[in-house]
Formats: structure tokens, sequence, C-alpha cells
């Protein structure tokens, strides 16, 4: 999962965005692509947790737990959301986007209580 140049026209989010958009009951899905040790350390409770490594292996599980909702993808940083954003657009998804900053916005923009690494 290596992004192009066509990486840089993906949709993205702020995380207080996706914030407003979970409290208003937008349909959407927020898929964890971090390692377990990552969702030990900070989580959110509303998340699809999926390693990056394993998405290849769950992608149509992955469209059969969407149902036409929004996907948001996010990790710690943006970085290996942004692949998976990628991966999943070349694989037909088009209702994906990354969220801007991952874990570590949402607990500088949305809730500090989460805690950084």
């Amino acid at each position: 999962m290596n992004p192009t140049n066509s990486t840089f026209n993906m949709q993205q989010r702020s995380a207080a965005a996706v914030a407003r958009q979970l409290k208003s009951d937008e349909p959407v899905v927020i898929l964890d692509v971090r390692e377990p040790w990552e969702l030990d350390l900070a989580r959110l409770d509303q998340t699809i947790d999926m390693p990056m490594a394993t998405i290849p292996d769950r992608v149509e599980s992955l469209r059969d737990q969407l149902r036409g909702r929004e996907l948001i993808v996010m990790c710690h940083g943006g970085v290996r959301s942004a692949r998976v954003v990628h991966y999943l657009e070349q694989q037909g998804f088009s209702d994906v986007v990354n969220l801007e900053g991952g874990i570590q916005a949402w607990s500088e923009q949305v809730d500090s209580s989460i805690p950084t690494y």
C-alpha cells in the first residue's frame, strides 16, 4: 500500500469536523488502522480496528460493514491512514476520507483525555 501523487487529491477531514459529524448522527464508520499496542495506549470507542497490514485480506468484510456509510480512516498521525484511503479507492471504495492528524489531532482538537504518544 504505497501512495502515489493521487493521494494528495484524497478527501481529508479534521478531527474537529469528524467529531461534529459523529454528534450529528450522520452515517459514518471510523476505521482505525493502528497496531494493537497503539490501541492500548489511546483509542476511540466507536471504531472498527484493523491494523493496516490486514486490510488487503479484509476488504470484502469492510465493504459489508459499511452498508452505504462514509468511511473515515485514522491512524496515529495521518500517514498510514492516507495510504489505506488510497488503497481502498483503488479497490473501488468511493466514500473514503482520511482523518487529518489521526488520534494525535483528536487528542489536541477534540478530547484532551485521549493520551498522546
